[in-house]
């Protein structure tokens, strides 16, 4: 079984039911190539800057350049592509709303092993979440082309319906190979890993993740993203980094104000929100 493609003008309906069967599919070339060079023209200085990983699982010959709401005006596109929202909330519906979870430029050096097969929500402490509930909704986009050889994501198709904790080899996978501009989705609970890298080029990647706004966020949007940088975004950039309730009375500041108030006062809005669309978006998860 291979991993699925679309078109890029595919339905986020479309790209959901994907999703729901076999855990991660590829929408072919969803942005122009010029846009991942000029995403990584703006991150070039970080990219030479950020160390190697310190552990076999971040890896030896892999850097991992965050923060790229900051850094980044083009990423910044990538993290609200219409397409992408769209299909997180469907894959995440029945919560009063979803954040974004990370952000990150995965640079993949020529001799990188294979990454540990296993599951994005293991993050979440490794807590065992009921089969069929998403907790997250992933992307990778293709910053250079995907091949086997350079380690594309390797995915165990269909593996988002099996038990956790289970334990997969290179050979139960498939390589998710895709041309620069492509993006893959893949859900928190499907089983997979970096390839081994055996080429002589390092493969680029853009990593963009959202989860449920009640679950913590991997990478600190508050703390990566300076306040004089927040003050200057879009306001559902920044609730969709996480200045915003979370769900009813969760996640005010001090006198139970809108956290948007930290950065726009402007745009806050009163109370703890509307508890009786919270009550029955939660009647709503499957």
């Amino acid at each position: 079984m291979r991993v699925q493609h679309l078109q890029p003008d595919a339905s986020a309906a479309q790209v959901a039911a994907v999703l729901a069967s076999d855990g991660a599919v590829v929408v072919d070339q969803l942005v122009a190539t010029e846009t991942m060079d000029r995403a990584r023209a703006e991150l070039q200085p970080y990219l030479e800057a950020t160390p190697p990983g310190i552990d076999e699982f971040s890896g030896f010959n892999t850097r991992r350049t965050g923060a790229l709401v900051a850094r980044s005006e083009t990423c910044r596109e990538l993290v609200t592509h219409p397409l992408v929202l769209e299909t997180t909330g469907a894959v995440l519906s029945g919560s009063t709303r979803f954040q974004l979870h990370l952000t990150q430029v995965i640079a993949l050096a020529p001799g990188a092993v294979a990454q540990q097969i296993h599951r994005d929500q293991w993050a979440f402490d490794f807590f065992p979440f009921p089969s069929g509930y998403e907790v997250q909704c992933n992307t990778i986009w293709a910053m250079t082309d995907f091949t086997e050889e350079n380690g594309a994501t390797r995915i165990v198709p269909g593996s988002n319906r099996l038990a956790d904790k289970l334990s997969f080899r290179l050979e139960d996978t498939v390589p998710a190979e895709m041309a620069k501009g492509s993006v893959l989705l893949y859900t928190g609970s499907v089983y997979h890993g970096g390839g081994e890298n055996r080429s002589n080029a390092t493969r680029y990647a853009v990593n963009i993740t959202y989860n449920r706004s009640w679950l913590r966020q991997e990478e600190n949007q508050y703390l990566s993203v300076p306040r004089e940088v927040a003050r200057e975004l879009p306001a559902d950039l920044l609730r969709l980094m996480g200045y915003a309730l979370g769900a009813y009375a969760l996640g005010y500041i001090d006198d139970v104000r809108d956290p948007i108030a930290a950065v726009r006062p402007e745009l806050a809005r009163p109370g703890f929100g509307d508890i009786d669309l919270a009550a029955a978006t939660a009647k709503s998860q499957p």
